[in-house]
């Protein structure tokens, strides 16, 4: 005989339901992220638009002994949970280049072109309407393609279009976000710290040697991870990079 539920299960069953309904649709994310970047604009420009700011730019830090890692929630956003973003979007690439729509050279080489025709044009059309002054460094902010809003947008549409075009968008997606990082990186960062830098490329070594090893169990590749996204974040690339070069050597 099935017991019937206590009314305050019954009653918080009845308000979570649908959210787990919802949650559980492949379109979800894509309405959310829409849905948030609305609420954004109308908060951002309303009379609460400072403290709107103010708030995205409090200190939140980590603390072990006399070590301490502090950014703010925009930069947590920014380096942290894009590096996640990054991850998982770099595991779906790399599922596709080795099985999937991008395994022939004639595949994959398309995104990465259009990649590359996506950063050059955005640049020079920036150059051509500020040839000069100060608003000419701004060149590298159009060569980035917003890969979280690209990704929510092909969700929305995921039904009504070919899979092999959402792949392709990905990939390009993907490869002008890396292009986009190295222009930052040779152009616009003042000082990159080479200690750090190479002890990322040891961390890479170490991913490589787990990888050709058959190592498959997550653990060592989730530490080395982190200890990779602390080594790019303070060394002065972004640190996003680390997500991709993990979902690579997974």
């Amino acid at each position: 005989m099935k017991q019937k539920p206590y009314p305050l299960e019954e009653f918080f069953g009845a308000i979570i339901s649908p959210f787990e309904r919802f949650l559980r649709q492949t379109t979800s994310g894509g309405i959310i992220l829409v849905v948030m970047t609305i609420c954004t604009l109308l908060i951002a420009n309303s009379p609460w638009g400072q403290e709107f700011h103010h708030f995205w730019e409090r200190p939140v830090g980590i603390t072990f002994d006399s070590w301490i890692l502090a950014l703010s929630l925009r930069e947590w956003i920014n380096e942290g949970l894009m590096a996640l973003f990054f991850l998982v979007v770099g595991l779906e690439l790399k599922r596709e280049i080795l099985v999937g729509e991008l395994s022939s050279f004639q595949n994959a080489i398309l995104p990465v072109a259009g990649a590359i025709g996506g950063m050059i044009m955005p640049a020079f059309i920036y150059v051509f309407f500020n040839p000069g002054g100060p608003e000419a460094t701004g060149w590298a902010i159009p060569t980035a393609t917003d890969i979280a809003f690209a990704v929510g947008i092909l969700v929305l549409l995921s039904r009504r279009i070919p899979r092999n075009l959402v792949i392709f968008l990905m990939a390009l997606a993907i490869a002008d976000d890396l292009g986009a990082v190295l222009m930052i990186a040779l152009f616009y960062t003042q000082a990159i710290n080479l200690t750090l830098l190479e002890i990322a490329g040891g961390l890479l070594l170490v991913l490589i040697f787990l990888n050709r090893g058959g190592i498959r169990h997550v653990l060592p590749y989730a530490v080395i991870g982190i200890f990779l996204w602390l080594a790019l974040l303070k060394s002065g690339i972004h640190a996003t990079v680390a997500g991709i070069i993990l979902a690579l050597m997974i």
